[in-house]
């Protein structure tokens, strides 16, 4: 059986992670997994209510979809996640779902990132109309805060690409990519 590979959509909120991991899922032929399907209720009621979540609200979240990368990977299944995975610390537990992952060596590990990144004026009107429509838990309030926590290091060899271009160039840019270095 051949080994899987994760494609983790990552940014701040209303980048459009989901949009480009379901698309790309599709494209792709392979699973899709939607993060904020993992967070707790107790999470979502948080984030509803304005309420940043904490490390001791994100770790679990973080851990169940761990798990579930994991399974896709150890079965040769390609997966795509959107999650924000903000932080260093964080991607650090996704890419644990690779059993053959060691500290730093990003490049060896089948767990690989996309980071969606769009001005905050363009982020706050795609949540603004999100939120307009009823479609997502997560309110303008926290966008900032989320922002704030975004951190990259070079050395990760995160992908950024510019989530203001259609979806079709950043799906095809992301194809070519997985083909190119991934496979």
């Amino acid at each position: 059986m051949g080994l899987g590979t994760a494609i983790v959509i990552m940014g701040v909120s209303g980048c459009g992670k989901s949009t480009v991991a379901e698309s790309l899922a599709k494209a792709l032929s392979c699973n899709f997994i939607e993060a904020d399907d993992y967070h707790s209720p107790s999470n979502k009621e948080k984030m509803k209510n304005g309420v940043p979540l904490s490390d001791s609200d994100r770790i679990p979240w973080l851990e169940s979809l761990r798990d579930s990368i994991t399974q896709n990977l150890n079965n040769g299944e390609n997966v795509t996640i959107s999650c924000s995975a903000l932080q260093k610390k964080y991607r650090e537990i996704l890419r644990s779902a690779d059993c053959n992952y060691k500290s730093g060596e990003y490049k060896l590990c089948r767990v690989k990132f996309v980071c969606l990144e769009a001005p905050v004026e363009v982020v706050m009107e795609r949540m603004k109309r999100r939120s307009l429509d009823g479609n997502h838990f997560m309110p303008v309030s926290l966008l900032q805060s989320q922002f704030d926590l975004l951190q990259i290091d070079d050395d990760e060899g995160i992908i950024r690409v510019d989530a203001t271009m259609n979806l079709q160039s950043i799906v095809e840019f992301i194809i070519d990519l997985y083909n190119e270095n991934w496979k």
